[in-house]
Parts: C-alpha cells; structure tokens; sequence
C-alpha cells in the first residue's frame, strides 16, 4: 500500500515521502495515528505542488539572504563609547544585541543570534563581526568603536 508519510516515522520515513508499506502496518499504525494518508493520484499531485511551492520560496529567501550578504559586507558600524582618558578600555561593552540594534537602525534586519563575536567588544579600535545568514551565507562587519568627545 502507498501512503505519503506526514510525519517522520523511525525506520520507516521521512515527512513527505511516498512508500510503499504492508497494509495492515499503514490501516493499524499509520493511520489511526495521523501519521501517513493513503497515496491517491489527487493526494500525491497535490503534495507534489506543495514540494514545489516550498522549494521555490526556498530558493527567494536564499536570494534576499545573499543580496544582505553583498550589502552588509561593505557596512562599518561607529559606536562612541566612553572611556577612561588613559585607558583603551571602555566602560560597558558592544554585544550582538547591540550590533543588531545598530544595523537595524541602518535598515538591515539581523537576528541578534546571527551575529557572532569571539567576545563582547571593550577596547577601543576596529574590530569584526561575522553574520551568518545560514546556508554557508556568510558577512563580516566592521565595528569602529570611538572614545566618545
């Protein structure tokens, strides 16, 4: 019997398969439990389309992601931070929170959990940020921290 799995099935299948089970397996087990729907030529035309439609968005946020990449690799962030008059350091520190705040600001909507740094920044000077949009997308910024005047 053919049925479309609609949810993963240990040793049997993944969401959106169609396979090919023993009947009693798919009316005692698959079915009462919502897992799987008989594989009839409509269901499975239908399924299809719905494969499709995923892919294709798929594929358009996958090209809104890159053209952020290409955008946000010429981007450089200034902070003004405080600091004491001999030191390098500054009072506080610049984290992904403020990062994506601050590139928000820009026009850029990035996930806070997007940005990744080795460590809050709390010198001053240029450092980077590497955004990763997932699928290998990937974006370095530059952050200027300034003393503030």
């Amino acid at each position: 019997m053919k049925v479309i799995l609609q949810e993963d099935v240990k040793n049997v299948g993944k969401v959106g398969q169609l396979i090919n089970v023993a009947s009693g397996f798919a009316r005692n087990y698959l079915f009462p439990k919502k897992l799987a729907m008989l594989a009839t030529e409509k269901k499975v035309n239908e399924w299809n389309h719905l494969q499709r439609v995923a892919e294709a968005k798929k594929k358009k946020a996958i090209g809104q992601r890159q053209e952020l990449v290409n955008q946000l690799k010429s981007v450089t962030l200034k902070f003004e931070m405080e600091s004491a008059s001999d030191s390098e350091k500054i009072f506080g520190s610049i984290t992904n929170m403020d990062i994506s705040d601050r590139l928000e600001a820009e026009g850029f909507q990035v996930d806070k959990r997007d940005i990744h740094l080795e460590e809050p920044i709390r010198v001053l000077g240029q450092h980077k940020a590497l955004i990763k949009l997932g699928e290998g997308l990937e974006a370095e910024v530059t952050i200027a921290v300034d003393k503030k005047a």
